[in-house]
């Protein structure tokens, strides 16, 4: 079946089918409620209904509707599971109860319990789909079975059913999704469009839907993230389309993505499975911050090669660009990660023409010396858009990528930072999958920029690291206007992007300035507390981190951050939501071992002031506090935690706190 072909049927059976939905699935009371599954704690329950052959579902948390009965379902080309479907008496039950450790996700030690149903759907007498629900305390994951339908072996799944349908009075925090082939030298869609908060549902986005994680607040007070998780190479990736009434679908990649190569509709052998979609639930956002859904669901594709190392490190590009990429500049920001403490360097675009080959296994080498490993920037771009940055056409290419990797392994290269992917259809993933495989090999790790969100990649790939997907720190850079909105996208990021997986944003600087001598001459101001910088290494999770940090930090900023920002880790053991709202304020807590990390940040142009517990602390434990002043002068305390674990936060505007027991 054509592209073409599945486009036009994947447009009509949208326009048809989901004109169907929005009228049949906003009530109620005229579904036929066929079974209900709970969760361990008996809090949440998942009700699985069919009328007239449509399956639905609906999610109740303590009592109250999260989602109205919303859609199930999906079309490929050998047959319409959306409708005259029949429920097999038999549904499959079993308890899922596994322990796993992973350390470079929010939790190290996670011990995963969930109930699990399998409802089996016939069709013409004929075994269907089974639509896998599973249900722990605070998480709801479903996805689907297709079955072999007479000789067809292999199918194209044309659209999805799949809904959420959200209560009257809901509003959301959303980042859409852009146009295909848009944007600097047509590399987006690339996960970086600014959240618009607080908006009623009924839209959608810039007409191509949303990007997940989707984020949405119930008129009951309740919170809802909705995302997806074990995407590869056997699947798409998939967004949230908008409809009125409060739908919303699951929406393959536009078919103008990577240049128009490429299916925009994923293929799969029968029988095979989709990915999971995933819906986190919760009375406030902690259950959201804390939830392990994404890697609860997914196991490891391949072996570690090697015990992979996360780090932290520098690199110039974020304050130099493209000019520090040269080799001098190279080996002082070695020298600068070495003063840190740091284990690498990230060697940005362009290191190619301007460092040379021969001059990076020089580099290599001298980093050796001094603790310091290298990570090298490329380009994915094979055939996909017009970003010329080099090298490029390497990683596109098993043949050449694999000659790559072997080179790097042979001078030592610790990882690779790759860019401009810009897309989400079947076959990017494929390259995704590949890059990564391909890297183990060698001992690589891997980042991805100007990339898809990572859907449980960290348990997947063992060698993944991180990836951007996010409006990150280079716009801080390119423009004033990210530098005066940089604490309310942090406080967004804080409960939506980086809730689902590590995030490279890169940041944290304590340059004053955006240029290599740290002067208002150039560039963008920051207007941010060195403080903030300091909290956002701690709210910003990301097992390998490279912070925008610069040599003359040594000597022009405040020696109590370059102290703090020595010692940060970029990996934690576990994770506490303290108080917060999208937008406005962010205070988590991180542990580390035995030690707390207490960070937060403030968005609003009145100064925060709120009391807080602090259970995980012990009464009368002694604590170092940072603090800003209300012109952002920060100062280090020390002070004793109350027998009753209270404290008081004084945030001011674009400042932030820190507190370490």
């Amino acid at each position: 079946m054509t592209d073409s072909i599945s486009k036009t049927l994947q447009i009509l059976f949208s326009k048809v089918a989901f004109i169907f939905l929005l009228f049949n699935f906003s009530e109620v009371h005229s579904q036929e409620l066929i079974k209900t599954l709970s969760s361990p704690d008996g809090k949440l329950s998942v009700n699985v209904m069919v009328k007239n052959g449509t399956a639905s579902y609906s999610v109740s948390y303590k009592g109250k509707v999260y989602l109205e009965p919303s859609p199930l379902g999906l079309k490929t080309n050998v047959g319409d599971f959306s409708w005259g479907l029949e429920l097999k008496d038999k549904v499959n039950q079993k308890t899922i109860d596994e322990t796993y450790e992973l350390p470079n996700i929010k939790q190290s030690k996670v011990h995963y319990v969930a109930n699990e149903s399998v409802f089996s759907f016939v069709k013409d007498n004929r075994s269907a789909i089974d639509v896998i629900f599973r249900v722990s305390n605070n998480d709801v994951a479903f996805k689907y079975k297709v079955y072999p339908q007479k000789s067809a072996l292999a199918a194209v799944v044309q659209a999805e059913a799949s809904g959420f349908l959200f209560p009257a009075g809901t509003t959301s925090f959303l980042s859409a999704q852009s146009k295909a082939m848009v944007g600097w030298e047509r590399t987006m869609p690339s996960y970086e469009i600014p959240y618009v908060v607080d908006a009623a549902v009924g839209e959608n986005g810039k007409g191509e839907g949303y990007t997940f994680p989707c984020l949405f607040k119930l008129n009951n007070g309740g919170w809802i993230l909705v995302s997806e998780t074990g995407v590869d190479s056997q699947y798409c990736a998939s967004r949230l389309i908008g409809h009125e009434k409060g739908l919303y679908t699951i929406g393959f990649p536009m078919q103008g993505e990577n240049n128009g190569n490429g299916s925009s509709t994923p293929g799969i052998r029968l029988p095979g499975e989709t990915p999971w979609r995933t819906i986190t639930v919760g009375e406030t956002l902690e259950p959201i911050v804390t939830t392990t859904v994404p890697f609860d669901l997914v196991k490891p594709r391949y072996e570690a090669s090697q015990n992979y190392k996360y780090t932290k490190g520098s690199w110039s590009w974020i304050i130099g660009m493209d000019k520090s990429t040269v080799y001098e500049e190279q080996l002082r920001y070695i020298d600068f990660s070495a003063a840190m403490g740091y284990e690498t360097v990230l060697v940005d675009a362009l290191w190619d023409t301007q460092v040379g080959r021969d001059k990076i296994a020089e580099l290599a080498k001298y980093g050796a010396t001094k603790g310091v490993g290298l990570y090298l920037w490329y380009n994915s771009n094979g055939y996909w858009n017009d970003a010329p940055q080099s090298p490029r056409g390497i990683m596109d290419k098993t043949i050449a990528r694999r000659k790559e990797m072997a080179w790097m392994k042979s001078i030592g290269i610790k990882g690779i930072k790759v860019d401009f992917f810009g897309g989400d259809k079947q076959e990017t993933m494929k390259l995704y999958e590949d890059i990564l495989y391909d890297a183990n090999d060698y001992g690589i790790m891997v980042i991805f920029h100007g990339t898809t969100l990572p859907r449980g990649w960290e348990r997947m790939y063992p060698n993944y690291a991180s990836s951007e997907a996010v409006l990150a720190s280079e716009n801080l850079y390119f423009g004033q206007r990210s530098c005066d909105l940089e604490a309310f996208s942090a406080t967004l990021h804080t409960f939506i992007r980086n809730t689902v997986g590590s995030m490279d944003f890169g940041g944290s600087a304590l340059n004053k300035f955006y240029n290599e001598n740290n002067t208002p001459n150039k560039g963008s101001k920051r207007m941010t507390s060195d403080v903030y910088a300091l909290a956002t290494a701690v709210l910003f999770q990301s097992g390998v981190q490279h912070f925008a940090l610069a040599p003359n930090n040594l000597t022009d900023a405040p020696k109590w951050a370059i102290d703090f920002m020595k010692e940060v880790p970029t990996t934690w053991d576990e994770v506490r939501f303290i108080d917060g709202y999208p937008g406005k304020y962010a205070v988590i807590a991180r542990r580390h071992g035995t030690k707390w990390y207490v960070a937060g940040i403030n968005a609003q142009k009145e100064t925060l002031k709120i009391k807080v517990k602090l259970p995980m602390i012990a009464a009368g434990a002694e604590l170092k506090q940072y603090l800003d002043d209300a012109q952002l002068n920060g100062k280090v305390i020390s002070s004793k935690l109350k027998k009753n674990q209270e404290m008081e936060l004084v945030i001011p505007c674009n400042g932030a706190i820190l507190i370490l027991n």
